[in-house]
């Protein structure tokens, strides 16, 4: 049974299901958990949050009340109003099922992004309350299905990079809010931030955004400057929250103080900033982009964590299970010998997705497709990650996605 009680009357033993409040105010990256002892108990009580959520079926209850036999004055006919419950979250659908409407939702967000993306290239102000009935359908999506439209929104063309990042970036941060235990509302001022976070590059020449070779030091000094140019933007955009300033501005910052434009590092850095450095680097890596190839999202998943001081590591970490050590589209090398490609993610197990396997090496040839759930069958497991090169020249999208949807990406 869950409870509602002042963070005071917090005990050992409790197990604390949720905080009341924003989850930006407390410094924990979980919030359901057992207060097994006087340190994280004095920490929740100092947080500056001021009530929580336990569930008295995990931890302890509340004491109860010694029993009060004095005569009472009948109590007053209630008159206000109840306060309305949140509106439920979108039901649970299928990976197949939700990558349909996430395909849409990828359309329309492109369209959205490129209106956007004009207004600001012709001087017009950005208004990011028309952008919000865009952000609530990728939340819904995220809620549904939290895997669906974060893969496919990875699987851009060159020429959709910079529109399709940013509704890449807006699922991310979804998910990411959600793994960090955001509230609805909250999620859905994250997804805006990760939507308006590339707005800068609008202002970019052409010729260096879209460059196919490296850039030179010159034009790498114009394209640094996008975080800047887009926070000028945001600052006179119409419903351009904090949330979203704060990520544009910063989301090429690192930890360790080598990101820019302003060389912040640890505590200087918002947790919003941390957060979306973590979403936008790991949709560049396994993206197309016009000067190189995407990585294999596991081998992606693998370098970031490889990189020191560059994120948050709590944050990565939480990153890591939003989207799985095995993300979806991951190629996978299994104990049997046989090839796999990740289709699906098991809750609360990101080591053990469900996965599409193709390939046996002990016979050097292709296998009838087989679905193998992990979470479900202790017969076989992975060993390590396929490099990608391997099988360059073949389409592997067609061995995750629908049939109709792989068919339109021919």
């Amino acid at each position: 049974m869950l409870k509602k009680i002042p963070v005071t009357e917090l005990r050992l033993g409790m197990h604390l299901h949720a905080f009341e409040g924003s989850w930006m105010d407390h410094p924990f990256w979980r919030t359901r958990f057992v207060i097994e002892d006087a340190k994280t108990l004095a920490q929740v009580q100092d947080s500056g949050v001021r009530e929580c959520w336990i569930d008295t079926e995990l931890g302890l209850d509340v004491p109860a009340p010694a029993l009060d036999v004095r005569p009472r004055a009948p109590a007053p006919p209630v008159t206000t109003a109840p306060t309305p419950a949140p509106a439920p979250r979108p039901a649970s659908t299928s990976m197949a099922e939700e990558l349909q409407a996430a395909a849409s939702v990828c359309k329309r967000g492109r369209e959205a992004v490129v209106s956007m993306f004009s207004d600001a290239r012709l001087g017009r102000a950005i208004d990011g309350e028309a952008c919000m009935p865009l952000v609530e359908e990728v939340t819904e999506s995220v809620f549904r299905n939290p895997g669906a439209l974060v893969s496919l929104a990875r699987l851009k063309t060159h020429d959709d990079y910079t529109y399709m990042h940013s509704v890449a970036v807006c699922a991310l941060m979804v998910a990411l809010g959600r793994q960090l235990g955001a509230t609805d509302a909250e999620c859905r001022r994250l997804g805006l931030a990760g939507l308006l976070h590339d707005i800068g590059k609008a202002l970019m020449p052409s010729d260096v955004l879209n460059k196919p070779g490296k850039l030179t030091d010159q034009e790498f000094d114009v394209m640094r400057s996008h975080p800047e140019r887009g926070h000028d933007l945001l600052q006179e955009a119409r419903g351009a929250s904090e949330d979203a300033l704060e990520v544009c501005l910063h989301h090429h910052e690192r930890v360790d103080g080598t990101g820019y434009p302003h060389k912040r590092s640890g505590e200087s850095l918002t947790r919003l900033a941390r957060m979306g450095a973590v979403c936008d680097v790991y949709d560049a890596v396994t993206s197309n982009r016009p000067y190189k190839s995407g990585w294999d999202p596991a081998e992606s998943i693998a370098r970031m964590v490889s990189w020191k001081g560059h994120f948050d590591e709590t944050i990565l970490a939480a990153f890591v299970r939003s989207v799985g050590i095995y993300p979806t589209g991951s190629l996978v090398r299994m104990e049997s010998g046989r090839i796999g490609i990740v289709v699906e993610q098991n809750a609360g197990k990101p080591a053990a997705p469900v996965i599409n396997l193709f390939y046996s090496t002990k016979s050097s040839m292709p296998i009838p497709p087989q679905r193998l759930d992990l979470a479900q069958s202790a017969n076989d497991r992975i060993v390590g990650r396929e490099p990608a090169q391997n099988w360059a020249g073949r389409s592997l999208d067609e061995l995750w996605l629908p049939p109709e949807l792989a068919r339109a990406r021919r």
